[in-house]
């Protein structure tokens, strides 16, 4: 029998397989990632790996005799490049090496991809994307060589902030160049923004807001006729930050390349229901390359792309359920942590559409939170080296409960303490 091939070697599809035989599926389970390596973890790819705090079997999800002991054949190092869905639901995908898996059920976990700067000057020497463990071993080395003085990070989001914590943890100087009026802005407050920006300026980093680049650029060619190494990065007024180092951390893009050959929908991730299930109705999808309607926008409309592990752990559960004839629902809290220098941060809930902020704690001492509100419900918070009022976020907004703004302002009382019955849906 062909049983269930999952696509993608990622988070999502290790706990696609993993929750499959948890809930006694007996059928085979085949597990196919593109990368050389076995799963493993990539948050620790842009903080303790580049730190060199890690080895490789830090990072990785499971042995290889869990592999064996499961039954699950895992696939290393071979994409999927065509598939097929046939009408009676069976199908077969054919994979860059040659290979034909064939399927009977489906649950694509496919990840994302680096955003690619499209200015001149990219290719030269010396520039780095982060997304995957060749992207860290590579950036990793050229942090630590002593060469490598001055380093200009484009993108000030998490992945590009966290890049620069460490580039200054190693004495480095660092540049950051952020397009937007301000850091984080898609995802965090202005006050939560505003912190970060005087925090990295405390710790010695250069930022630079509304950034306009005009291209990288390199010295010449070496004798040999290898690639120009970087020299700086020019911004559109003509001035010229000089680099030694170039690392590009402006998003990721949801792969949706084979949910498009299969006549999925598709709008800006692969749609998927509370079920994980595809618009086919058969395949399932989990991780960062879905969108879904999560219950936590609490009325905003539209989908929700969640670029975090535990959305990829608990929708990969939510698919392989489906996937048996047993849909569960998705019903997890969102919550995502970012570590930059000694500021641990950490978000609970969405916070798409609030009216109303409160500040608990005084961001200059490094220690706060910033409470979103819609119609007077509490709806996410930043923690800033905060992790039990976190804590208490995550549990109230898990139970339908909230935390009244005038509690929530009240720093004599710990959060915990201050919240209420749940609210009317």
């Amino acid at each position: 029998m062909p049983g269930t091939l999952v696509i993608g070697a990622s988070q999502a599809g290790v706990q696609i397989a993993a929750t499959l035989r948890e809930l006694g599926d007996e059928e085979p389970i085949t597990l196919i990632g593109e990368e050389p390596h076995r799963p493993y973890q990539r948050p620790p790819l842009s903080k303790k790996w580049l730190k060199s705090e890690l080895v490789p079997g830090d990072v990785i999800l499971r042995t290889r005799e869990w592999y064996d002991g499961q039954r699950i054949d895992l696939v290393s190092g071979d994409r999927v490049v065509t598939i097929r869905r046939d009408a009676d639901g069976t199908g077969l995908a054919m994979t860059q090496g040659g290979r034909q898996l064939a399927f009977d059920r489906l649950a694509l976990a496919t990840g994302s991809s680096v955003r690619r700067l499209t200015i001149p000057g990219t290719d030269f020497h010396g520039v780095h994307y982060l997304r995957d463990a060749d992207d860290a071993y590579a950036l990793e080395a050229a942090l630590h060589d002593p060469a490598n003085r001055r380093v200009v990070v484009i993108g000030g989001g998490f992945i590009g902030l966290e890049i620069a914590s460490v580039a200054r943890s190693v004495d480095k100087e660092v540049t950051v160049l952020e397009a937007s009026p301000r850091l984080v802005g898609r995802v965090v407050s202005e006050q939560t923004s505003a912190f970060y920006l005087a925090a990295h300026r405390r710790r010695g980093t250069r930022v630079v807001l509304d950034a306009r680049l005009q291209r990288i650029v390199g010295g010449a060619a070496d004798a040999a006729g290898r690639r120009s190494r970087v020299v700086g990065v020019e911004l559109a007024d003509g001035v010229l930050i000089p680099a030694d180092l170039v690392v590009i951390g402006i998003g990721v893009l949801p792969r949706t390349e084979l949910a498009i050959q299969l006549g999925l929908e598709v709008a800006g991730g692969i749609v998927v229901d509370a079920h994980a299930r595809a618009s086919d109705g058969r395949t399932v999808a989990a991780g960062d390359c879905t969108v879904m309607p999560n219950p936590y926008t609490l009325g905003v409309p539209g989908l929700t792309r969640i670029e975090s592990v535990n959305n990829a752990l608990e929708q990969g559960k939510v698919a392989a359920s489906t996937l048996l004839g047993r849909p569960a629902t998705y019903a997890s809290v969102p919550w995502f942590w970012s570590d930059q220098a000694d500021l641990k941060l950490q978000i609970a809930g969405l916070s798409a559409g609030y009216d109303h902020v409160v500040v608990r704690g005084r961001p200059e001492d490094e220690r706060f939170c910033v409470l979103y509100y819609r119609g007077g419900r509490l709806i996410s918070a930043d923690c800033v080296n905060q992790p039990a009022e976190f804590l208490a976020v995550r549990g109230a907004l898990a139970k339908g409960h909230t935390i009244p703004p005038d509690r929530a302002a009240d720093m004599s009382t710990p959060l915990k303490l201050s919240v209420t019955e749940p609210v009317a849906a």
